[in-house]
């Protein structure tokens, strides 16, 4: 009998704590989806300094999405030292997630640390070899600094997957003129036409070569 009395006053006790971490995880999660509701708010009314305060109330330095969202909060601050070291941790959390990395290529476009842009976009590749933003911007990178064979192979990745972008499709024509490829860039130039009428880039190439 005195081991049943025992057995039960063990349960309740252990009852009660389960009870007492389930009410205090609660109050945290409240509070943390509270903090975070507020900075979406303060964020469409543009008030970022009051926003981030939000969120830095609840900071946890291993939580993935309040340095997503500092980084981002910091970034439309203008604070970009800021922006990219919350973006680099959330990195750090998460090396498998592009988002992070796309976040952190804004900032540091921002400071024109384009080195730093490439090395982000060649590690989103390496993890999402298709990425067609990546694929598209760093042959932006590579066409302006004159590489354009390393350019022409991001952007006929991206004309492949999406041949009736206009975008990559006028890039890729320019790289093949800059490559000597009159032929291939004519083709490129008079598609580009075809998907937006009396484009003066496409024009423009076309006479280069006639």
């Amino acid at each position: 009998m005195e081991t049943l009395k025992r057995t039960a006053i063990i349960v309740m006790v252990l009852v009660l704590v389960l009870v007492s971490q389930s009410v205090e995880i609660g109050a945290q999660n409240s509070k943390y989806q509270s903090a975070m509701h507020k900075s979406y708010e303060y964020e469409q009314s543009k008030n970022y300094t009051a926003a981030i305060k939000e969120v830095s109330s609840v900071y946890k330095s291993d939580d993935y999405f309040i340095n997503l969202r500092l980084g981002w909060l910091y970034y439309l601050s203008k604070k970009y030292t800021q922006s990219i070291s919350s973006y680099e941790k959330a990195i750090a959390l998460k090396p498998y997630a592009i988002e992070a990395r796309f976040g952190c290529v804004k900032p540091l476009s921002a400071i024109e640390s384009w080195e730093k842009v490439k090395t982000q976009y060649l590690q989103i590749l390496k993890i999402d070899p298709q990425n067609t933003v990546a694929n598209y911007w760093l042959g932006v990178i590579y066409y302006n600094r004159k590489e354009y064979s390393n350019a022409n192979k991001l952007f006929e990745k991206v004309v492949n997957l999406y041949p009736l972008d206009y975008d990559s499709v006028i890039m890729l024509g320019w790289t093949k003129l800059q490559l000597g490829k009159s032929n291939e860039a004519k083709v490129l130039f008079n598609h580009a036409l075809t998907l937006r009428p009396n484009d003066k880039s496409a024009s423009d190439g076309l006479k280069l070569i006639k």
